[in-house]
């Protein structure tokens, strides 16, 4: 894997397997590498959990988390931003406002480029914890029944977590009113993309969870906004605070798996 710009670069089962060693055998990486996290956009998860990553796996991290103290305020284009930072560092983890641009930016780059997510187009290595929580759930990535609810047109991780599902049910929901969402293993809710032109609020109720199975489970890739209320937190079908944990485990498989396979 030379750059992760979508999930149909990363080779799945590989992660998965790599990610599930990371966490339960005590594995010494040494990898004398930069990494630089150059974020367009606001992030807490994303950007915290690679530079996490990357610690832990020896390395040390540059972190460009507002552009506009950088030369992207003199004007400078994204091309010439990633071939500058490509001189400096080992790899690049870019989130940028317009989807394609991660595609742009590994075109020209010396170095691996790792989508962080770009625009309404793709979040791969969120899909990935997403996919590493599932499979912890169930053992498997296929014969599930997923229910996507929120944002479906403008929520990236959507795109990506479908794209990886292919031997799934899929229900969709782009509205919070129904108050009864179909029999489902997975529940994916995610918030409105305000800063995409999204409109409008979703609430889960207490109508809703009335009709979840006991052996499912909720995910939302976060931030949240009012999309799940804080009381369902310790609900045990709750699982996005898992996802974070797991989106530390799956960075780390992502950068290790970039770092050992380099020539």
């Amino acid at each position: 894997m030379k750059h992760l710009v979508s999930i149909s670069d990363a080779d799945i089962p590989h992660l998965l397997s790599s990610a599930h060693c990371i966490e339960n055998t005590f594995i010494n990486y040494k990898f004398n590498k930069i990494l630089t996290n150059l974020f367009y956009e606001p992030s807490t998860r994303t950007s915290s959990s690679f530079a996490s990553a990357m610690y832990k796996l020896g390395g040390k991290v540059i972190s460009i988390n507002d552009v506009n103290y950088s030369s992207v305020a003199k004007g400078e284009n994204l091309e010439d931003t990633i071939r500058t930072m490509g001189t400096f560092c080992d790899a690049i983890v870019l989130r940028s406002r317009t989807a394609g641009e991660a595609a742009r930016a590994a075109f020209v780059s010396e170095v691996p480029v790792i989508n962080a997510g770009d625009g309404n187009g793709e979040h791969p290595t969120q899909t990935l914890a997403d996919l590493y929580t599932i499979h912890k759930e169930f053992g498997r990535l296929d014969n599930l029944t997923v229910t996507f609810v929120g944002d479906i047109e403008n929520g990236r991780t959507v795109h990506s977590l479908d794209k990886a599902l292919p031997d799934c049910e899929k229900n969709f929901i782009d509205t919070f009113d129904k108050s009864i969402w179909p029999a489902s293993d997975v529940y994916y809710l995610t918030r409105v993309q305000k800063e995409r032109g999204s409109e409008g609020s979703y609430r889960m109720r207490k109508e809703h969870i009335k009709h979840i199975p006991e052996h499912a489970i909720v995910m939302h890739p976060f931030p949240r906004n009012e999309e799940i209320p804080t009381w369902f937190d310790n609900d045990p079908r709750a699982r996005y605070f898992q996802q974070m944990r797991n989106g530390l485990i799956m960075r780390m498989a992502v950068l290790a798996d970039i770092f050992s396979n380099e020539k």
